[in-house]
């Protein structure tokens, strides 16, 4: 393996993984949010191995926005077929209601944020930090698992995109408000549910063309980094278990399409994932290892591995070839989120953790 030259690493947030070391250390507070609205720290390493994205551009996350399909105008309306039915949509919708973050990554991507009047929150942050400092402060339609339909009303919509309803009567309940189209929540498909979010955003076009540069620059990339003759391992670790995640997966998906093999162990095709044996630590072996943790369950537990002597003994973490990956990123569903694997892949394919 050759190496590459490293971008030198600034100081930056890492609001998840350093509230986590926190209480992993003892520290305390009344609330995770306290904690995680007052730590700024730099976490260049877990356990050995090396963070990636520490320096990762998210003002640019999302770009310019995107020209409307031909034929776009303010009385004009398409058809729409998505996994809950059809919907007839404005052929450039001018105020977007945002129900995931799958959805709010294709909106990033399209480059049309500024015109989402409310989105639906995660637990841990409201949205995914990856999309930018902006996009955190649209105003919440209530959580993910449960929009508050009032609230979406009360957004006056001209479009509400999602993945997948929350529940069986959602779907009915947002029709009467605005229309609505769910793209689908199966991060094996993220491509093709890309381009119907593009077409239910009236950008099928800009859609098209964004698919068509990834996969580009994908392939550029790959011959770049010589990426055939790398094995990379990906694993996740949960809060008491150890899982390969497979060519199907997300991440897999686009180290595919970069054109780097992965390790026989490693080379599902009857599943997304796979658990690797507690007593058996062979599977998770590659010439490099990208690491996720599901969590602070699950970064709890893998620390407890990744010292262990067992991880020691694979070539990849006493080579000194081990990066922590950003879950939301590697584990996520959508263009931007491939965009950013690509920039981490470019940084530590044939390199060393620092």
């Amino acid at each position: 393996m050759t190496v590459l030259s490293r971008t030198t690493l600034r100081r930056v947030s890492i609001l998840g993984i350093a509230a986590t070391l926190l209480v992993l250390s003892g520290c305390s507070s009344d609330t995770s949010d306290d904690i995680a609205s007052s730590i700024v720290r730099t976490t260049t390493s877990i356990a050995g191995a090396g963070v990636m994205g520490l320096a990762r551009d998210t003002a640019s996350a999302c770009p310019t926005p995107t020209a409307a399909d031909a034929g776009a105008g303010p009385t004009v309306t398409r058809q729409v077929a998505h996994t809950a039915g059809t919907a007839e949509v404005p052929s450039d919708p001018a105020r977007i209601v945002v129900l995931d973050s799958a959805s709010m990554d294709a909106v990033c991507a399209l480059g049309l944020w500024e015109r989402v009047v409310g989105a639906a929150t995660g637990v841990d942050s409201p949205q995914p930090s990856y999309l930018g400092f902006g996009i955190s402060e649209i105003p919440s339609v209530g959580p993910v698992s449960a929009p508050d339909v009032a609230a979406i009303k009360a957004a006056a919509p001209d479009l509400i995109l999602g993945s997948s309803p929350a529940s069986a009567d959602l779907y009915g309940q947002l029709t009467g408000i605005a229309p609505t189209v769910f793209a689908g929540s199966d991060p094996v498909y993220w491509k093709s549910q890309f381009a119907l979010a593009g077409q239910a955003l009236g950008r099928s076009a800009a859609a098209a063309a964004a698919l068509d540069d990834y996969q580009r620059d994908a392939r550029e990339l790959g011959e770049s980094l010589n990426s055939a003759q790398t094995q990379a391992s990906v694993v996740r670790f949960d809060s008491d278990s150890l899982n390969i995640e497979g060519p199907a997966s997300f991440s897999g998906q686009i180290l595919s399409d970069v054109g780097v093999r992965r390790p026989p162990a490693q080379r599902l095709t009857d599943t997304v994932t796979a658990e690797v044996p507690a007593d058996d630590l062979s599977a998770a072996e590659g010439d490099l290892i990208y690491v996720l943790f599901d969590g602070p369950n699950g970064l709890k537990y893998g620390t407890e591995v990744m010292k262990s002597d067992q991880w020691h003994d694979l070539g990849a973490p006493s080579g000194n070839r081990v990066f922590v990956a950003e879950d939301e990123i590697w584990n996520g569903n959508g263009m931007t989120a491939a965009r950013a694997v690509l920039d981490d892949l470019q940084h530590t394919l044939n390199g060393y953790a620092s």
